[in-house]
């Protein structure tokens, strides 16, 4: 079912989510809807709080920005023998994050028609639950590495505009006004508060 996103100026999205259970009712069913909501708003990554739900919980795809890539910008973002992901994160918790850094334009679904330059680490070790609850540690790099970082984000109440220079920001504010005030047409579902 594909579910609403939740627009910037709710506050869900500025909320630190809650872990989750293994006992949180209808949870695989919310892990599809969440997957076909994010795949009908062409995005590359979903977290909870962008429908609603406050907890630490989301859904990366890089492997569609693979895909859609030549190979010279392959190379430029992915590490070799990453050809990107499609996994469920859960309780995710950042061990380690590279001192190296890259600046690249973030979008988001609960931002409709805005990006910003964001500055963020090349590589992360990250230790999560996979959607049966096993516990997983591993390190990812690169494209990768800045969706999982950029729904991860969601899940402690950050957005990527909070991440942008001031200057950047400042420029957004007319845009941004839009999206609070919900005037802003797009080919998916949002809720605005």
């Amino acid at each position: 079912m594909k579910l609403a996103v939740y627009g910037y100026g709710n506050t869900v999205l500025k909320t630190e989510a809650e872990k989750v259970g293994k006992d949180f009712p209808d949870f695989h069913q919310l892990i599809a809807d969440m997957w076909e909501t994010m795949e009908q708003a062409q995005g590359c990554g979903l977290a909870a709080p962008q429908i609603g739900k406050s907890l630490q919980l989301f859904v990366a795809d890089s492997k569609v920005l693979y895909d859609n890539m030549d190979e010279a910008e392959r190379k430029a973002i992915f590490t070799e023998g990453d050809t990107g992901i499609r996994e469920v994160f859960i309780n995710a918790e950042i061990i380690r994050l590279s001192e190296n850094k890259w600046e690249e334009t973030e979008g988001c679904l609960s931002l409709p028609f805005l990006s910003g330059k964001v500055i963020r680490s090349w590589s992360v070790e990250l230790q999560y639950q996979n959607q049966d609850f096993e516990t997983v540690r591993k390190t990812f790099n690169g494209m990768t590495a800045r969706v999982i970082l950029h729904e991860y984000d969601h899940t402690q109440g950050i957005l990527y505009i909070d991440r942008v220079k001031p200057l950047s920001k400042k420029l957004m504010e007319a845009k941004l006004k839009q999206v609070l005030k919900g005037k802003v047409n797009t080919h998916y579902k949002m809720k605005f508060r």
